[in-house]
């Protein structure tokens, strides 16, 4: 072969290679993960503006970066009627495809694994249809990941009161009772109720800040988070003019839930949790979103509430 003819031949090869790397089809784009939060579930996970934010989605772009994917947050609101339940209307969205993951789920054995109904709808979510006009959807088997966060209840107090170790040093003192929650039960119960006389019985939809405020109350028992909450809000009482108690660990912790067959994808988020955790970052991005870092319990699944345990001072 002459060195004319090598030429040739190497033009006419590159340029089939050439033709070849236009032509090739090209690969199919990465999905976004898709994970559904609660809007109002602040500091954990809220929609201001239209904007989500919080804990859970910073912990849930790690996951989606993780993976070299973008993320897509499909915020919800759960619904509030008595025969609505969470579990079955987290299952209805990832069941109904809407999402991947489900983060800030309670991580009790009740409601994990298999559904105790067989359909159910999903809760209001963007661009779904009216309650009424929502189809039923067949929930599947829930998994989930390891815990990323414990809970915690806490006594607060107007300021200038003398502090308490524990709940049997309110007596005397105006405390609110939450009809329907377990901080209600919880003071209703106390010592055989020994502080029923000093119970000031309030409602859910009740502003117990604002009672405290105004002195219709002098001490109310809420989740660590809910103070958070309150304090980002910079309002009244919660900024400045409350102390509280010591947190006291209510033995069930948070993480994310996925359908059966995305054990693969619940892996990588334990991963990510597992890692973040021994680098400092989760804690960071609790900080970072205003929430006080709980860390989660042993058994990272609980079996029940134990009230006689909260119970026991």
């Amino acid at each position: 072969m002459t060195p004319r003819t090598l030429v040739v031949a190497f033009l006419a090869l590159n340029g089939a290679w050439a033709q070849a790397q236009t032509t090739a089809p090209a690969a199919a784009p990465v999905s976004p993960l898709t994970v559904c939060v609660s809007e109002d579930n602040a500091p954990y996970s809220f929609m201001r503006k239209g904007q989500v934010g919080g804990f859970d989605v910073a912990l849930a772009g790690a996951v989606a970066r993780e993976l070299g994917r973008e993320l897509r947050l499909v915020p919800f609101e759960p619904e509030v009627e008595k025969e609505s339940m969470l579990t079955h209307e987290v299952n209805a969205l990832l069941s109904a495809g809407l999402c991947e993951l489900a983060s800030g789920f309670p991580l009790l054995k009740s409601d994990l694994g298999a559904p105790t109904r067989a359909r159910f709808k999903t809760a209001d979510h963007p661009g779904a249809a009216r309650k009424r006009d929502r189809p039923f959807v067949e929930l599947g088997t829930l998994i989930h990941s390891q815990p990323y966060q414990g809970t915690a209840l806490v006594v607060v107090q107007r300021s200038g009161l003398p502090p308490v170790q524990d709940l049997g040093g309110l007596k005397g003192r105006k405390i609110a009772a939450v009809a329907g929650t377990l901080e209600g039960t919880l003071i209703a119960m106390h010592g055989g109720g020994a502080l029923r006389d000093s119970m000031v019985t309030m409602g859910q939809r009740d502003d117990l800040w604002a009672a405290m405020k105004d002195g219709r109350i002098d001490a109310m028992l809420l989740p660590t988070a809910a103070v958070d909450a309150q304090r980002q809000r910079g309002a009244g009482a919660a900024a400045a003019d409350i102390q509280l108690g010591k947190p006291r660990p209510l033995g069930i912790n948070l993480g994310f839930v996925a359908l059966a067959p995305q054990a693969g994808l619940i892996a990588v988020v334990d991963r990510v949790i597992a890692r973040s955790l021994a680098s400092g970052e989760l804690q960071r991005w609790a900080s970072e979103a205003g929430l006080s870092f709980v860390p989660a319990t042993a058994p990272a699944v609980a079996s029940t509430l134990d009230l006689a345990t909260l119970l026991a001072d």
